[in-house]
């Protein structure tokens, strides 16, 4: 499988675009934001004017597209990627979505005779090549597409059904919006007690303590630093990755408890104009909670 396409060409997107041209994949890609399209077109990429126009010239289509919305209409839109009569083509959608959302997809893709998978990525852009890659779907049909998974992930991990392997994304989310908003927590408290937060990050990172997490040293470098350019995952994608493990962990009659709270936070820093910015900014959402300005 060597004609490749993507839908969606934004932070995730790029870095598996370099990969697989990098790797001698023909590809192609489509994304609405013309930015996106030229950055992939720089790289050697085809760009085309639809997710139909991937399908038609590709083997298998990674999609990376922010939720349920864009993917519904990607796949099973007009001009999406079902539009196209291509029996035998396979869909991975490695977007962080519901897994009523994919399965709904995946029955679609099944009447055309088009296999589907979701394989959302468990890892940070800069460490691809080392993601591990939760699998839901077909297993013969994982391992159609496995050698082109296992340049971007150290483990391509089969889950089970379709819709599985969002699962295991949804409940990483909801752990990575903990750390978060414990970061932010910590940081505000600090500076409200005047260890200024830089201090206390070089502190905690210098040490050889259990907390001190790859995340953390993300997140608290980036307040220490005071830098939310650039962002590496924004408040708007983790308010709505919480959101959908929220609703899918109540679904199951397992109602989380931190995860509402953590939930709030999230919305509070949207209400505040911070959605697309990175989400280590959210410490300074204390503000307005404590009605005080941070010293920093």
């Amino acid at each position: 499988m060597k004609n490749a396409g993507i839908v969606g060409a934004g932070v995730m997107g790029r870095v598996v675009a370099q990969k697989l041209i990098e790797a001698k994949y023909h590809l192609t890609i489509y994304d609405e934001y013309g930015p996106s399209s030229e950055k992939a077109r720089q790289m050697g990429a085809d760009i085309v004017n639809n997710a139909a126009a991937v399908a038609q010239k590709s083997d298998i289509v990674l999609i990376f597209l922010p939720g349920p919305p864009e993917v519904k209409s990607c796949v099973s839109g007009e001009n999406g990627l079902l539009s196209v009569n291509k029996p035998g083509l396979i869909i991975v959608d490695m977007s962080t979505v519901d897994p009523d959302s994919t399965s709904a997809m995946a029955k679609a893709a099944l009447s055309k005779d088009v296999g589907y998978l979701d394989a959302p990525v468990l890892g940070r852009p800069s460490t691809i090549g080392k993601w591990a890659l939760p699998v839901g779907g077909q297993k013969e049909v994982l391992e159609r597409c496995k050698s082109l998974l296992e340049n971007l992930a150290a483990h391509v991990i089969y889950i089970g059904d379709s819709g599985s392997g969002n699962k295991v994304k949804l409940l990483n989310q909801l752990m990575f919006g903990a750390i978060n908003a414990m970061t932010a927590e910590m940081m505000a408290i600090s500076d409200a007690i005047g260890v200024p937060p830089k201090l206390l990050y070089d502190t905690i990172t210098a040490s050889q303590a259990g907390t001190v997490s790859n995340l953390f040293k993300e997140l608290g470098g980036r307040v220490s630093m005071d830098d939310y350019e650039n962002p590496t995952f924004t408040v708007d994608l983790l308010s709505k990755d919480v959101r959908l493990g929220i609703q899918m962990a109540k679904e199951h009659k397992a109602p989380p408890l931190l995860a509402q709270s953590i939930q709030i936070l999230n919305e509070i820093a949207q209400a505040q104009g911070h959605g697309n910015t990175d989400t280590s900014i959210m410490w300074k959402s204390y503000e307005s909670i404590w009605g005080k300005k941070n010293q920093a």
